[in-house]
């Protein structure tokens, strides 16, 4: 592999133009890319009540302890992307770092987890949107045609442009947000005023406080928000189509953190007031749904259930997004075929890898809805484990990448070093803990032999990476020869 000199560019590397639309996206797109693709209101109506199933009402000081680790991460995200920003993230930064197989590895997991993470959102946003005009009672049949609709829809919207798709997301995201903070406000009140659920509780400064209960019950919280936080990342996917590509992805991804921390600090602190611990961990598939017509009465109860609609909606597309770019970055490093790489004249996105993304997601989301609900379960949790993989992986590759510039400044051993390395070591942890708790049959809606289903599913996609990656390795032998050799980060590619 070509060695590397690291130098922080002062402007982005000149690279072969891969077809994007440059500077189509502004600062403000891209926090909302960055935000929208995390789904605050799915994320908590799904997932919240499991954390306060585990620890109860200090659920928003482990929601606040568990940002910082993403934090560090986008750190390291953000100083990459200074260096070489690159549609590829993580599957171009971890080949420079540590070589083309692990860097094949990492673009892998991004692909793996979007893949699975889509069957889940399929599903909830088929659901939703059946509810929304009253056909709650449909069958599977109906939920997945729905939700395979839904696939195909965004799937368009992300082929005929990214200045579509940003248009589409800041309304979507502001519907979100709003009834959210309408929720949030309402709930709030009606608890401050007595006219909360029985069993509802008086907010303390301890809720704040994660470090209660054992070790377990804290580590397990946090593999729950892994997953609530996963989805910012898209704003870096999306940064060679955004003004400024080295630096205004990194600080949207930053912004973006800060932004969804309050978010669910704020909506886990007014669910916990309102409703109480017992309440959430009973409805625990939808924590949202299940106080929508209490909290907001029948007909605004509505726009909650739109709330979670629009929040699927806008994930599913900034899912859709982030796959087809590191499957086309992929493609242009010669890491896959070059047919994958092909973009549309006229809307200067990557058309093959964006179609191929969607009909994969909708094969895979009728696969699993045929084999078991069950399954289906099992594999929107087994996400947290990839999640984890390539994040960490992230975190790593950024103090590699850097190790001959860490010492130049104590501004530079912090973001490129010390943060990326916490992160790293965490998301390290986070990845192992998943291992452990995810083995046991218990741990899963389904098993097989005795082992759960998230960890078959989490594990083996990438143990199936593996074999791919071997296959491929034989059709394309230059990549896993070379790595990635151009551009080359030297001291020349200052400006």
């Amino acid at each position: 592999m070509t060695s590397i000199v690291i130098a922080e560019p002062t402007a982005p590397t000149q690279k072969p133009d891969k077809g994007l639309r440059a500077g189509a996206l502004g600062l403000v797109s891209s926090v909302v890319i960055a935000v929208s693709s995390t789904a605050p209101a799915y994320s908590m109506a799904a997932t919240l009540g499991l954390i306060v199933a585990v620890v109860g009402v200090h659920s928003p000081g482990t929601l606040i302890v568990s940002f910082l680790p993403m934090l560090c991460i986008a750190y390291a995200f953000r100083e990459l992307n200074k260096a070489d920003p690159d549609c590829g993230i993580t599957f171009t930064w971890a080949s420079r770092a540590f070589g083309p197989r692990t860097g094949w590895m990492g673009g892998w997991g991004i692909i793996a987890a979007d893949v699975i993470v889509m069957a889940s959102l399929s599903q909830i946003a088929g659901r939703y949107f059946l509810d929304l005009i009253g056909l709650s009672g449909a069958g599977t049949v109906w939920v997945t045609a729905a939700g395979v609709a839904f696939i195909a829809l965004l799937t368009g919207v992300c082929y005929r442009g990214i200045e579509v798709s940003a248009r589409l997301q800041q309304v979507l995201l502001a519907v979100e947000v709003g009834t959210l903070t309408v929720f949030a406000v309402v709930a709030l009140v009606k608890a401050g005023t007595g006219h909360a659920l029985p069993g509802a509780v008086h907010p303390g400064i301890g809720w704040l406080n994660p470090w209660t209960g054992s070790f377990g019950s804290l580590s397990n919280s946090f593999l729950l928000a892994v997953f609530i936080y996963w989805g910012w990342d898209c704003a870096l996917s999306v940064n060679e189509e955004t003004k400024d590509s080295a630096r205004t992805p990194g600080r949207a991804a930053v912004t973006a953190t800060v932004i969804l921390v309050a978010i669910f600090a704020v909506i886990s602190i007014a669910a916990l007031a309102y409703a109480g611990p017992a309440f959430l961990a009973a409805h625990s598939t939808d924590v949202l749904g299940a106080m929508a017509t209490s909290v907001l009465g029948s007909t605004p109860g509505k726009l909650l259930v739109l709330c979670v609609l629009t929040s699927t909606a806008a994930s599913t597309q900034t899912t859709i997004m982030p796959t087809a770019r590191t499957v086309l970055a992929m493609s242009a490093h010669g890491a896959i075929p070059g047919w994958f790489a092909r973009m549309h004249p006229r809307y200067r996105t990557p058309t093959t890898a964006t179609i191929v993304m969607g009909t994969v997601s909708a094969i895979f989301f009728v696969l699993l809805t045929l084999v078991s609900k069950n399954v289906l379960a099992d594999a929107a949790a087994s996400v947290g484990l990839l999640i984890a993989f390539y994040y960490g992986l992230t975190g790593f590759a950024c103090v590699w990448f850097f190790r001959r510039d860490l010492l130049t400044s104590g501004r530079a051993l912090l973001t490129k070093g010390i943060l990326p390395l916490v992160g790293g070591l965490t998301l390290l942890a986070a990845f192992v803990l998943s291992i452990k708790s995810y083995w046991p049959a218990a741990s899963s809606y389904s098993s097989f032999d005795g082992v759960g289903g998230i960890f078959l599913i989490g594990a083996g996609s990438l143990v199936i990476g593996v074999i791919v990656m071997l296959v491929v390795s034989r059709f394309m032998p230059q990549y896993f020869a070379d790595g990635i050799t151009e551009p080359e980060i030297t001291e020349g590619s200052k400006s």
